[in-house]
């Protein structure tokens, strides 16, 4: 029996919740049918979402998108300009905001952070988050507000609930189903039910694919299946007040092109209790406060998802389990004194310990992993104040500004006491001898400011606002700059590495009436300590170091409606860097990319066309990289078309459809990982994106 039958027969018995699922949609769908009346909806299919206010995108993750609707958190910000994703295979991918990824961009879920495990980046937070279970997602570009934490160099991103008090006893259900090529499958439920006192919401989602295809039709290893849960009880007294407790569970498995091992488990646990109170017509009019604890046990492996190569470095079966615990907490006060001022004020903070273990699986040569102790590699945290501001300075003018500060620290474990060639924890000498080292535990600690001020002019004259903001943010290195898969984990490494100081100028224009929404932004920054990663090359082992850089970028949409029926959309994103102290461009900096769509739209069916084209780029940095990714070298341009559809079956049931990457075209994006060539797949330079690729959905709500 092969491998893949044998996973397929575990996964249908391991995971009844999407059979559950699908049975509770086909329950619901006839009787939703038999609704014929039809209502003004939005666009059917989204594929350019727009900026919504200076330096704001927000997006509704549930709505059918194209490309092939998100699997994780970075499969949905791909479809907003100025982001891109670095691949790594079929899903858990890294996304990328103006050629920043990692800590650069802060992604809270409902108010909380989680990070992942894995020292090569397998599993980014983004892995864990199912975006159709949440109801928003805004992205706010560039360090332009304090409200969210600390470290938000390119941006903050948020995955939200809505909530809104019930006046009524009253239940609510949204699911969907979805279909498409190489066995992708998803199921969502999303029910909401409550009273003017207590309400409950349960929310569930399945997704998986096998391996997909590249436009040559080369297999490429990518199969992923994955699940959530997630719940929340709530308890509103009054129209004011709302105390909730929300726990969530997940898990799933997800195979890599880029590496020697898969993602085997991706194991989810979240717990959260948050308290509302409202002060209407008081200067202290909003008390919001915040705990939450989020647990993520990753495991990689090189035997579930494919067979150990005997010619590989890793022969036998091989295993590494790392965790990481996250608690942390919120309060946030606001104060509104008449239409002129307003503050939001309040601290926040986190604290995280990474474990990890290794072995093999039962019964194998090495000992089976889960029986191993867990080894605390890292521990770290961090502690802000913040405080923002908006001035109403006249009817058509507005000043916001906010500032923080966050103290962080972290401690490292068993670090050596001497740079190791190998990165194993000893130094290489000749005939195959190792200069033995000690090892220690060390501790660091940094205060860090930073702080914004933007300008916000509505013309008099027409739907327009002008805008031009400064901000400045300190990050703290991250564990993968500290600790990971790529850099020295050495004593002097560790306390050596300094935090990112990032000045960015970000000016822009909006505009919208009733047929045109358009909008234009750019932003330059200087960069001190940016922390660059030299990967590995000889007998020299990765580093993480300090440089000086810019970087500099424009984005720009615009949408307008040409009749009740017909609308064109147009969105282009730039990105920039260079690397001041080697006078060398920076790395892993995505090309210039413009999409182009047309839709006709009856009110009742839809029909769309999405036309991507992607710039060369030829500035590169061979062997330098970020904590995900190196440049590998330059990379051609493409371009990518592709077809949608929808049908509103009635008010509560919607069908769409689309055909991605409609001729078939073999590309890789610039920033993708490379491909480490496993037995029976074609190696390619970097992991190729999918070929032609059908899917088919239904959403329905009542």
């Amino acid at each position: 029996m092969s491998v893949r039958s044998t996973q397929g027969r575990a996964c249908f018995a391991a995971r009844p919740l999407p059979y559950l699922i699908s049975a509770a949609l086909y329950a619901v769908v006839p009787s939703v049918l038999a609704d014929n009346n039809v209502q003004t909806f939005p666009t059917i299919v989204v594929t350019a979402p727009m900026q919504e206010s200076p330096l704001t995108v927000i997006t509704d993750p549930k709505a059918p998108r194209q490309p092939v609707p998100a699997s994780d958190g970075a499969d949905l910000l791909k479809t907003i300009p100025g982001f891109s994703t670095i691949r790594k295979g079929g899903s858990n991918g890294d996304p990328v905001l103006r050629g920043m990824v990692g800590s650069r961009i802060n992604i809270l879920i409902d108010g909380g952070q989680i990070g992942g495990g894995c020292p090569g980046r397998m599993d980014p937070p983004t892995a864990y988050i199912s975006p159709q279970l949440y109801d928003r997602v805004t992205v706010i570009k560039g360090p332009q507000t304090v409200l969210y934490g600390p470290g938000n160099s390119a941006g903050t991103v948020l995955f939200e609930r809505d909530f809104k008090r019930y006046t009524t006893t009253t239940a609510s259900f949204e699911g969907s189903l979805l279909g498409g090529s190489f066995g992708r499958n998803d199921q969502m439920i999303d029910a909401r039910a409550g009273t003017p006192d207590v309400y409950m919401d349960v929310s569930a989602n399945h997704t998986h694919s096998q391996d997909y295809e590249d436009g040559d039709g080369n297999r490429v290893h990518s199969r992923w299946d994955r699940w959530n849960v997630d719940a929340a009880l709530g308890w509103t007294p009054d129209d004011n007040t709302r105390v909730e407790l929300s726990a969530g569970k997940g898990n799933g498995q997800a195979a890599y092109a880029f590496s020697s091992m898969d993602g085997a488990q991706f194991l989810r646990e979240s717990v959260g209790l948050k308290f509302e109170h409202d002060r209407p017509d008081a200067v202290f009019n909003r008390i919001e406060a915040q705990l939450y604890y989020n647990y993520a046990d990753h495991v990689m492996d090189n035997y579930t998802l494919r067979q150990p190569d005997p010619a590989s470095m890793m022969p036998m079966p091989m295993a590494s389990d790392v965790d990481r615990r996250t608690v942390g907490g919120r309060v946030v006060a606001s104060f509104d004194w008449s239409e002129t001022w307003k503050l939001q004020a309040g601290i926040d903070g986190s604290s995280n310990v990474h474990t990890g273990r290794m072995g093999g699986p039962a019964g194998g040569m090495l000992p089976y992993y889960r029986d191993q102790p867990r080894h605390r590699d890292a521990r770290m945290g961090s502690l802000g104040a913040f405080g923002e501001l908006t001035w109403q300075l006249a009817e058509r003018n507005r000043l916001i500004g906010g500032a923080r500060v966050d103290h962080a620290q972290a401690r490292g474990y068993d670090l050596t006491t001497t740079t190791s060639s190998t990165g194993m924890g000893g130094m290489s000498m000749g005939g195959g001898m190792h200069m033995p080292v000690s090892l220690v535990d060390a501790s660091r600690n940094d205060t860090m400011p930073s702080g914004f001020i933007r300008y916000e002019h509505d013309l008099a004259a027409s739907p327009t606002t002008v805008y031009a903001g400064i901000g400045h943010v300190e990050r703290f290195p991250d564990y993968w700059e500290l600790f990971g898969r790529h850099v020295d984990k050495s004593l002097n490494s560790f306390l050596k590495l300094q935090p990112e100081k990032t000045t960015q100028l970000d000016v822009g224009l909006q505009y919208r009436d009733t047929n045109l929404k358009a909008w234009v932004s750019g932003y330059v920054g200087e960069v001190h300590d940016f922390i660059l990663i030299d990967y590995p090359s000889g007998m020299n082992a990765g580093q993480a170091r300090n440089i000086n850089a810019r970087t500099a970028g424009a984005e720009a949409g615009l949408a307008y409606a040409f009749n009740d029926r017909w609308k064109a959309d147009t969105t282009l994103a730039w990105a920039w860097g260079e690397n001041r102290t080697d006078h060398q461009p920076l790395p892993q900096m995505p090309p210039l990319e413009a999409r182009f769509g047309l839709t006709y739209d009856t009110g009742v069916w839809s029909v769309g066309g999405l036309w991507r084209i992607v710039a060369a780029q030829h500035r590169v940095a061979v062997g330098e990289g970020n904590i995900v990714g190196q440049d590998l070298g330059p990379s051609a341009g493409f371009g990518v078309f592709s077809l949608n559809g929808g049908y509103r079956i009635n008010r509560q049931a919607t069908l769409s459809a689309g055909i991605d990457n409609l001729f078939n075209k073999t590309y890789a994006e610039h920033v993708n990982a490379a491909n480490v060539g496993l037995v029976g797949y074609v190696n390619t330079l970097r992991v190729n994106e999918p070929g032609r690729t059908i899917w088919l959905k239904l959403d329905v709500k009542y």
